[in-house]
């Protein structure tokens, strides 16, 4: 088995890659491209502990994997209702540019 310190690096380049993305782009599409890839990081460091710990506790080793199951499925519902918006803010305003929409104003 690979170590459990493998599987954390590869979750905080990740992480790291989806944070960078959600800070320094301007389309609403990338963006949320972005959180959805820290939200696979997280995922990835759950089920590698879960699968490392072997045993421990009531769920034995699913407990990350039902975790993640429960992320997968919040984030299925978070990108249905984002590009929902992202669709809606691009047929009144012509741009998904985070920049030069300002949805407070009339």
């Amino acid at each position: 088995m690979m170590p459990l310190v493998y599987f954390q690096i590869l979750s905080a380049i990740l992480f790291g890659i989806g944070a960078y993305g959600v800070l320094a782009r301007r389309s609403a599409v990338l963006i949320l491209m972005s959180i959805e890839l820290m939200l696979n990081a997280a995922n990835i460091n759950l089920i590698a502990v879960a699968a490392h710990r072997e045993g421990l506790g009531h769920f034995a080793n699913f407990d990350g994997h039902i975790i993640a199951i429960f992320i997968i499925t919040i984030a299925a519902a978070e990108v249905g209702l984002a590009m929902a918006i992202i669709l809606r803010m691009f047929r009144n305003r012509g741009t998904v540019d985070v920049s030069q929409i300002n949805v407070m104003k009339w």
